[in-house]
């Protein structure tokens, strides 16, 4: 893009900023896997959902429901014609999916009440699973513009985590 072409015309003022070659190249660096620490390297890791304890303290109290939907350690299935039950929210409180195709929406069912969701309006959906029970996944639903926002989802079967995504995100 030149002068010319933003329309600046002789008379006009401008409002130079610049920085140096090595501020450029530092601001464009990807971020390394590792931080330094008081002169020492640390490596960087991100603690599993299933290990930080908001998500332990679930885990802990509640363990696997009795109603819970089996799980399919590897496995990859289509979404059921049926809701998927058996599952519980950061409270205990059992938790229903069902999937409204024809009205695009995601209906997430508790005792209390069920929140209809335009599946356009999840902003993102984040899952891992459960050490040990692998056949189960922590599942987190973005509701909102922050990971503060997002839903948690306990004991979902794992069969159904992708198709759950593929089906919301797309």
């Amino acid at each position: 893009m030149t002068l010319r072409d933003l329309k600046v015309t002789p008379g006009s003022k401008l409002m130079l900023v610049g920085s140096t070659v090595d501020d450029v190249i530092e601001a464009t660096k990807l971020p390394d896997k590792t931080a330094e620490v008081g002169g020492e390297e640390k490596v960087v890791t991100k603690e599993p959902f299933c290990k930080q304890e908001r998500h332990r303290k679930v885990l802990d109290k509640f363990g696997v429901p009795d109603d819970a939907m089996p799980g399919i350690k590897s496995a990859k299935e289509e979404l059921p014609a049926y809701p998927i039950s058996g599952m519980i929210n950061k409270a205990g409180g059992k938790v229903r999916l069902t999937f409204k195709l024809e009205s695009d929406q995601l209906w997430l069912g508790t005792k209390e009440r069920t929140e209809k969701l335009p599946m356009g309006s999840i902003k993102d959906i984040v899952s891992e699973p459960i050490e040990g029970k692998e056949e189960y996944h922590i599942m987190g639903i973005q509701l909102g513009p922050t990971e503060a926002s997002r839903y948690w989802i306990y004991y979902v079967p794992a069969q159904y985590v992708d198709a759950i995504k593929r089906t919301i995100i797309g």
